[in-house]
């Protein structure tokens, strides 16, 4: 396995990499690795940035074979979970920066304070901070109390 790589890695799709590149140093402290640009027409082929200790992927939208982001598809199934020192904060940077808002930061009862927001390009991303260890056992106990199961 390549150092740095996770056995997955996502791979994001958008319309304006380089914007999205920048969002997300700004917000996520993203750290962009390196970057190849399409010389006929400047769009980003292939990026790698890292959040944290994970690697991730990213590219301008290729139609041609099938590379469409969020925006074009009319949204996607797909979230990630960020895992931040502080989530208010975070969450607050997010919105600042473009980002709507989908669930304000509350505690939940599997031990983390969590909100989430959808990025510019249609990402959307919890944004998680652990607030308690919580065993599986608690966790699926808590839910049922909650559900009223």
């Amino acid at each position: 396995m390549t150092t740095g790589f996770e056995t997955v890695t996502p791979y994001l799709c958008v319309r304006d990499a380089a914007a999205a590149l920048e969002f997300y140093r700004a917000v996520f402290g993203a750290e962009e690795l390196f970057r190849l640009t399409d010389p006929g027409d400047g769009r980003i082929g292939h990026a790698e940035f890292r959040i944290g200790e994970s690697v991730l992927f990213l590219a301008d939208e290729y139609p041609d074979f099938g590379a469409l982001g969020p925006d074009t598809l009319g949204g996607s199934p797909v979230a990630l979970h960020l895992q931040v020192s502080d989530c208010d904060k975070v969450l607050a940077a997010a919105e600042a920066a473009g980002a709507l808002v989908l669930r304000r930061p509350a505690d939940q009862s599997f031990g983390e304070r969590l909100g989430q927001v959808q990025d510019p390009w249609g990402h959307r991303w919890f944004i998680a901070q652990k607030i308690e260890e919580v065993a599986p056992t608690e966790m699926q106990r808590r839910w049922e109390a909650e559900t009223g199961a």
